[in-house]
């Protein structure tokens, strides 16, 4: 049993949860489309298991509950601010309770593509109050790590065009009116997005990693960190 396990962003705990349960651990990484997130969690994933983790992961819109429902909303462009960040806390807190807690009970290596951070950094470049949902993500699980992966804009916008050879609609704010130009309203919601994930950085205890390096160099920072991480708390154990 881990002496430090997991705790809760507040006193309160969700019914029937006890904390000393929670043996695995849950790593985050954060960062906006273009910073390699999905890539270094494939890699991760592969490396833990290689070295004999059992691991899992999840990530926003993914849960069985509402995932498809959400990406119907989307299409539409229909929900305002307040239902659709409702939507996706929906969605978290399904993944929350049959997924994540189930499997750190478990002993499992969480990696997880995104966590509450981006709802709340979205939400309030959208005029939604950060206190709110904080406060109704408060019993959200406190993740071992969170790693936010610092890209710089010219960087991001040259691998969303390699990748997808244009922006996405949400990802670039069309939705908050910024610019009619899909271009500059790209670069104006990512910054606001990372101004709002700078506020959070120390209350968070994010761990910046600079994703503007190579692939290999970043990927073995990662993996610095968790390992670090994993033989703390075994050696505790």
């Amino acid at each position: 049993m881990r002496l430090k396990p997991l705790t809760l962003y507040s006193s309160k705990n969700l019914p029937g949860l006890n904390i000393d349960d929670l043996t695995g651990w849950l790593f985050v990484i954060e960062g906006p489309d273009g910073s390699g997130r999905s890539t270094y969690i494939r890699i991760l994933t592969d490396w833990l298991s290689a070295k004999g983790y059992a691991t899992i992961n999840v990530g926003l819109r993914r849960s069985t509950l509402v995932s498809a429902e959400i990406e119907k909303a989307k299409q539409g462009h229909t929900l305002d601010e307040r239902t659709f960040t409702l939507f996706y806390i929906t969605d978290f807190f399904d993944q929350l309770e049959n997924i994540v807690i189930p499997n750190l009970k478990a002993g499992y290596v969480i990696l997880a593509d995104r966590y509450i951070y981006t709802l709340i950094a979205r939400g309030a470049v959208r005029g939604l109050s950060s206190k709110w949902i904080e406060d109704i993500c408060e019993i959200s699980i406190v993740p071992d790590i969170v790693f936010y992966l610092n890209v710089n804009q010219t960087i991001l916008i040259e691998r969303n065009l390699l990748k997808h050879t244009t922006f996405d609609f949400w990802e670039s704010g069309m939705d908050m009116e910024l610019s009619v130009d899909i271009f500059q309203s790209f670069k104006k919601y990512q910054s606001l997005i990372k101004r709002e994930f700078k506020k959070m950085d120390k209350k968070y205890n994010f761990v910046n990693i600079n994703a503007n390096r190579s692939l290999n160099v970043v990927c073995n920072e990662l993996k610095r960190y968790i390992e670090n991480c994993l033989d703390n708390n075994i050696n505790k154990k």
